[in-house]
């Protein structure tokens, strides 16, 4: 199992719409993610920065990679957009900064 974490940010004034498309997302998005190994996943708001945390555990990279193949992964990144912060207005993924792990206790 691989411990993966990100950031985000959110733009102003999205937080509930962004909050609502995620309670619950799509079936055929949490199975594709579930079927490429992904579990323990969950996001985290801090209000004063509007910045997002993101923690997921993984089974391996080369399973998680191949989520990026289905088209519904794509439209969920495209639709995203316009929720969170990106690299340039016609992006077609949020922008997203890995985190290294100073810490685990298990």
């Amino acid at each position: 199992m691989i411990r993966k974490a990100f950031y985000m940010e959110v733009r102003p004034g999205k937080l509930g719409e962004y909050t609502h498309l995620h309670n619950p997302i799509p079936d055929e998005l949490a199975a594709i993610l579930k079927r490429h190994g992904v579990s323990n996943y969950s996001i985290f708001h801090h209000p004063a920065t509007n910045v997002m945390f993101g923690y997921l555990e993984i089974a391996s990279e080369a399973e998680f990679e191949k989520i990026a193949s289905y088209e519904c992964c794509h439209k969920w990144w495209k639709l995203m957009t316009r929720y969170l912060v990106t690299d340039s207005p016609d992006s077609a993924k949020a922008k997203e900064e890995p985190m290294d792990e100073v810490f685990h206790l298990n």
